[in-house]
């Protein structure tokens, strides 16, 4: 039954009848044609339409700094230097020689952002170009290096605060690099944070990897001036420990001594995979600790690993390590039966034993924490919104700008307040529930509560299964019946009835049981609606069962942890119904219609998308897009679409096509065509903006026009960011949140700290738990629909609340998360069941060495799954 009964509009695709829809002013909707679609390359966002008044006013402090320009104009200079390729840190060096060597030239010293550009308050000579000849002194031998300098425009400062329309980005480079340079010098640089080595502290993450505090700060063109964001940062690095006590905490030794033979197979794999692509010093010729980078480390030992060593005879001999270490430095190795670490070119055969070596300091981990260590992080890192508004306001202080001599050369000051911005407290919507009471919900700060309550629309389960992973011993068959039991009571309070006992109820072991067992279920028992999975702890059976479930066998899979089914409570089971009842095609509640925005009043489909990659250091998996759709008019069921694409592929490379899927879906479950496309786009950066603006809006219009010539729904078209650091602080203690004194749910802020002219806010639509909540940053990249502040701000918040697993408002809109969630488990569908851990950001060499081809198919879900929301 569609819900869109008051449109009048033509409802059937090209592909199904030669009817054009057709657009008329009544529609309220401004018809696109191909003249308002730009050439490539002239992608413009929208101008902000207005400021939102929609909500309650709250005073907040943001942690932005305003930004005092002198209005000079300052020199801007190309760096070439030769050899290329050295890190920026060596770089800096080599200029800050040249500088001190060259005093004359440099009377006012310049800035450098350690690649290729430099910036001076004077000119530096009259020629356009200048070469230098620089001696890095090294511990082992010098470094000769040639610069070439070259003159390239000059730059005003101060237009940056007469800027309204385009933000002249060279300037905002050139004030970028000025407030960088001092901390790049003082400081260990990752990316646009700085960090030291712990003092007065020291928290330990295990693998020889441990918590570095330090400070974020980036540049904003804001509405009000130039702004400074400066906030907390932490992140993991390596301890500088000797290699050997590396190899403990990477492999759980106690202690060195306790290794006393060769190490295994998997140990050697597990150490190689953790000291790879690290440096390493030497500490056995005294003072000069030369650093190495390690590439692998040796299958057999320092006393049997053998190199080609010339002999003062000018022989070429096989000797080992252990004896060359023996007779050139007079070392005999306490440990000879250790492997022994690879470094530098692998075609060199340049070998160290490791205890001979030492973990370079400053060295930051990009490797992926494991479950562990994050939680780890999280304790060691989570600050209370006070808290935390001290700690900034104290790393400001710390950072003493007046005293920085390269700000005050250039004229450059910063305000050490933060500054004010009101904010305001949208309302939230109702949710509709169904059943005998069909009550409605009203959330209290991003919360509500079920109780009472019945879903939309249940599903009646008349046939299921439970199939236990977990061992006899561990999980008795007398905690699964009462599981079964009381689940069917609080399903049955929810609105969905199961009307039976399980049909089946065995205990299984290993991945491999998987696959035979769930196609004996489904050929055994007719209609079987669901199995229930009971899992001990984190293992590869979760991966394999996803895998099997929702792409070979199309059949609905619910995985329940072994500790929540011996111990069970009502909010766990309740939070499954919640799971169990979409994933067989129920709705658990809807938005209050009539305090939807006024674009519901035509048939309008929400699209979310996203790109996940691999994790850091992975240089062969895929990156996996995905993108889902709304399928009815609250909007409350999704249908999903996902690909796999090239390694790091930061466009959605097939959306035309996806779209196409999602569009016909819609038609299919409605009956109607959409005459607004509403797209949230994740995992994009402010720098990607034109890049995929251009690729994805012409895709999604590929997509309608492939379905029927005319057809040009207006697309709506916004970028969601979490990886920010704007945090909002309330003024008024008295409207702090919670025992962590956040802001509340529906904070949102579109003026002061905001894009000059660019239609962007903050909103901030969850309740904090734990730690200072991050609000999202909302971007409308394109807007054929022309909504206003209001309307794409409400739209925004009400989409929060829409999201299946929980009853709480999350922090951004459903279609987007819905997207990650997909994303994430196309990563499961992957997975080796043979080899892997079952995490999903994993995949086993086997699965690595599958051919494009084979992975498509892989996270292609069955015929029976794309229908429901397997992914919740």
């Amino acid at each position: 039954m569609s819900h869109y009964s008051y449109f009048n509009g033509n409802s059937i695709f090209g592909e199904h009848s030669p009817t054009s829809p057709s657009y008329n002013s009544s529609s309220g909707i401004t018809p696109i044609t191909n003249s308002n679609v730009p050439p490539p390359g002239e992608f413009k966002s929208p101008r902000r339409p207005d400021s939102g008044r929609e909500g309650r006013c709250i005073a907040l402090r943001a942690n932005h700094f305003q930004i005092r320009l002198p209005a000079i104009e300052i020199f801007h200079y190309d760096i070439q230097i030769s050899p290329e390729k050295c890190p920026r840190r060596v770089n800096r060096e080599v200029i800050e020689i040249l500088v001190k060597k060259n005093i004359h030239l440099f009377r006012h010293r310049p800035v450098f952002d350690g690649r290729k550009n430099l910036y001076c308050k004077e000119r530096l000579f009259q020629s356009n170009k200048c070469e230098f000849d620089v001696t890095l002194p090294d511990e082992s031998r010098d470094r000769r290096f040639q610069v070439t300098i070259t003159e390239t425009d000059c730059v005003s400062l101060d237009q940056l605060d007469r800027a309204t329309n385009d933000i002249p980005h060279e300037a905002v480079q050139a004030l970028d690099v000025i407030m960088r340079h001092l901390p790049s010098m003082t400081y260990t640089p990752v990316g646009r944070s700085f960090f030291s080595p712990p003092e007065g502290y020291y928290h330990p993450l295990g693998g020889g990897r441990e918590v570095w505090f330090g400070f974020h700060q980036s540049v904003r063109p804001s509405q009000w001036k130039m702004m400074l964001n400066i906030d907390a940062s932490a992140t993991a690095f390596y301890k500088s420990q000797p290699v050997l006590d590396f190899l403990c905490e990477v492999l759980d030794i106690q202690n060195i001594s306790d290794v006393t033979r060769a190490l295994t197979d998997s140990q050697r794999v597990k150490f190689t995979k953790e000291v790879k692509g690290l440096k390493v010093e030497i500490t056995h010729c005294g003072t000069m600790r030369r650093k190495y980078r390690v590439c692998n480390v040796t299958r057999r030992a320092a006393s049997a690993q053998t190199f080609p060593l010339q002999t003062d005879g000018g022989q070429t001999v096989e000797c080992t390590v252990s004896r060359y270490f023996l007779e050139k430095y007079r070392l005999k190795l306490k440990y000879p039966f250790l492997p022994c670490l690879q470094v530098g070119q692998e075609q060199k055969h340049t070998y160290l034993p490791l205890e001979v070596c030492q973990i370079v300091a400053g060295q930051r981990c990009i490797k992926k924490l494991t479950d562990q260590q994050t939680s780890t992080m999280i304790k060691a890192t989570a600050r209370s919104a006070p808290d935390r508004e001290k700690e900034i306001n104290s790393l400001v202080d710390k950072a003493a700008f007046v005293k920085d001599s390269y700000l005050k050369d250039f004229g450059v000051s910063i305000s050490n307040r933060m500054i004010e911005v009101q904010g305001r407290i949208l309302p939230p919507p109702k949710l509709q529930y169904g059943g005998r009471t069909k009550q409605q919900a009203l959330p209290n700060q991003g919360v509500w509560d079920m109780r009472g309550k019945q879903f939309h629309t249940g599903v009646e389960i008349n046939k299921w299964a439970i199939a236990c992973f977990a061992p006899m011993r561990q999980c008795k068959e007398d905690a699964l019946r009462n599981f079964a039991e009381q689940l069917n009571r609080i399903s049955n309070d929810a609105g969905m009835p199961i009307t039976s006992q399980p049909c089946f109820c065995m205990y299984a072991s290993g991945a491999d049981q998987v696959d035979p067992m769930m196609r004996h279920l489904r050929e055994s028992y007719e209609a079987l609606q669901l199995i229930i999975i009971v899992l001990p702890g984190k293992t590869h059976v979760y991966a394999e069962v996803k895998r099997v479930g929702d792409t070979v066998l199309g059949i609905a899979t619910q995985c329940v942890q072994m500790k929540n089914v011996n111990k069970t409570s009502p909010q766990t089971l309740s939070n499954l119904c919640l799971k169990i009842n979409v994933k067989l095609g129920g709705v658990n509640n809807i938005l209050v219609p009539s305090m939807r925005p006024n674009l519901f009043k035509e048939p309008v489909i929400f699209l979310g998308a996203d790109i996940t990659h691999p994790p850091a250091g992975d240089e062969k998996k895929p990156s996996i897009a995905a993108v889902v759709g709304s399928m009815d008019a609250h909007p409350s069921r999704y249908a999903a679409t996902v690909r796999v694409q090239s390694h790091r592929q930061e466009v959605i490379g097939d959306l035309a096509t996806m779209t196409r899927e999602l569009l016909v879906q819609f038609y299919r479950s409605t009956h109607f065509k959409p005459l607004r496309i509403i797209v949230y786009r994740t995992g994009v950066s402010e720098g990607q903006f034109e890049q995929v603006l251009e690729h994805e809006l012409r895709a999604i219009r590929e997509a309608c026009i492939r379905l029927e010539p005319g057809y040009q729904p207006g697309i709506t078209f916004i970028v969601v960011q979490k990886r920010h650091h704007t945090r909002l602080f309330c003024s008024d203690k008295r409207e702090q949140i919670g025992k962590s004194g956040n802001i509340p749910a529906g904070t949102t802020v579109d003026t002061i700290i905001t894009h000059p002219s660019e239609f962007d806010f903050y909103l901030c639509s969850h309740a904090g738990i734990q730690g200072t909540s991050r609000p999202s940053h909302y971007h409308v990249l394109w807007d054929d629909n022309q909504l206003g502040a209001d309307e794409v701000q409400t739209l925004t918040y009400q989409l929060c609340h829409t999201y299946v697993r929980c009853t709480r408002s999350v922090s951004i809109p459903a279609p987007a998360y819905y997207a990650h969630l997909v994303a994430f488990r196309a990563r499961y569908h992957l997975v080796d069941k043979d080899t892997d851990s079952g995490n999903g950001s994993h995949q086993s060499t086997h699965a690595e060495e599958q051919s494009f081809h084979a992975m498509s198919k892989a996270v292609t879900v069955h015929k029976d799954t794309q229908h429901v929301m397997y992914f919740a």
